[in-house]
């Protein structure tokens, strides 16, 4: 296209007239184009000649350019060092150093243009394979791949990775990743999840691909739920999630519960079902976003927190409230209280000042009930804003479903 674009120009300073615009010449601009830009991998300068290319004024016109190697590569400079993203994103992908990379296999017939190579062998330190030909690599490589799959091919270990990352929604809308992006597969994670309300019957595993911390910012590629869960308390039931990637890069999601070993599964073929520029738009989008889905999970986060605290709190104060002093009591109440209308309001810095405010009286509690156990000779349990009550679940919920 630089070439093209090149010849188009030089036809104008010359007739006055875009070939661009006729779809004839520009045909014959691409042609000559394509032979130039072979021509130039194995020397250093070639002639454009394009007779009557264009009548102008009813004057039939040529075109007959030279262009060298130099003048090539002084136009195609950004698309060659454009050439470094690729290899820069694959050496921080795998977490290798340039010099850690044993060989290097160039992939398509542009890689022959000597500018490229010259590059390649810069960034890398070596010079790159010239065993494969670059127009058939991909196939070879598809076609090891194939043999690996059926069972033909046994003594060759090719590696696929995951595009993009994999999880579910959690509670506030945000997705839990289990897979991260470039976890080489096969691959298998669990995690345990609970229930975010009382007597929950069920839950939602709604499955997302993406790398972005916010649920609706990523693409669904399953849903299904775990239903006859029992009656029980918020954060008490115990629900397994597991992610299997096959192979052959089929996705396998199961649910389990823990107490009473009912299951739910899901398979997801084609679980990167996303085309190459999908992948890259989502990836673009991640990064340009990444500031204000900061902001979005830092708002989600706090108002989780101060969910569970409030949860804590008032499970607390039912099981120690007979042996809180009252003044200390209606502190935490009124604490308590603050804490509430901040997380009904989802005022971020109102939930900082009544969480700090609460864990204060809640400390201040405690430390008079320990002097007071102290001086009678008894020794009691200490109320205080709970943390994490099991450290094998994950402290995220799932919504209830509805």
């Amino acid at each position: 296209q630089k070439i093209i674009d090149w010849l188009a120009e030089e036809f104008i300073k010359d007739e006055g007239v875009d070939l661009r615009k006729d779809p004839m010449a520009l045909q014959r601009l691409k042609e000559a184009a394509e032979k130039a830009k072979i021509e130039l991998s194995s020397t250093t300068t070639t002639e454009i000649n394009l007779p009557y290319i264009m009548p102008v004024d009813g004057i039939p016109k040529h075109l007959v350019k030279t262009l060298t190697r130099a003048h090539f590569e002084k136009l195609s400079d950004s698309l060659i060092q454009a050439c470094l993203g690729p290899c820069k994103k694959a050496l921080a992908d795998s977490g290798l150093k340039a010099s850690e990379i044993d060989e290097i296999l160039l992939v398509g017939g542009s890689t022959r243009i000597p500018a490229i190579q010259q590059l390649v062998e810069k960034f890398f330190g070596k010079t790159p394979s010239k065993g494969v030909n670059p127009d058939e690599v991909v196939a070879v490589g598809a076609a090891i791949q194939g043999g690996v799959l059926t069972g033909e091919v046994k003594d060759v270990l090719l590696l696929d990775v995951t595009p993009l990352s994999l999880g579910i929604e959690t509670m506030g809308g945000v997705m839990t990743k289990l897979i991260e992006a470039n976890t080489t597969i096969p691959t298998k994670k669990t995690e345990v999840f609970t229930t975010a309300a009382d007597s929950q019957p069920s839950v939602e595993i709604h499955v997302l691909q993406g790398e972005r911390p916010m649920a609706t910012g990523n693409k669904t590629i399953g849903r299904f739920h775990l239903d006859g869960i029992p009656p029980a308390p918020r954060g008490v039931p115990q629900i397994e999630v597991t992610f299997d990637i096959d192979a052959n890069g089929i996705l396998h999601v199961a649910a389990k519960d823990r107490g009473t070993g009912k299951e739910q599964r899901i398979r997801i073929e084609a679980s990167s079902g996303l085309s190459d520029d999908e992948i890259k738009r989502m990836r673009e989008e991640a990064r340009a976003n990444a500031e204000a889905d900061k902001l979005a999970r830092e708002k989600v986060d706090k108002i989780n927190s101060a969910d569970s605290m409030i949860f804590s709190t008032e499970k607390q104060l039912k099981e120690f409230g007979d042996k809180i002093p009252s003044d200390k009591k209606a502190a935490i109440e009124s604490a308590l209280s603050k804490l509430k209308e901040a997380h009904k309001a989802q005022d971020v810095a109102a939930i900082d000042t009544a969480l700090a405010e609460l864990n204060g009286v809640w400390q201040a509690a405690s430390e008079e009930m320990y002097k007071t156990a102290q001086n009678t000779g008894q020794t009691t349990s200490q109320p205080g804003p709970e943390q994490s009550g099991n450290d094998e679940v994950t402290d995220v919920d799932f919504e209830e479903v509805k």
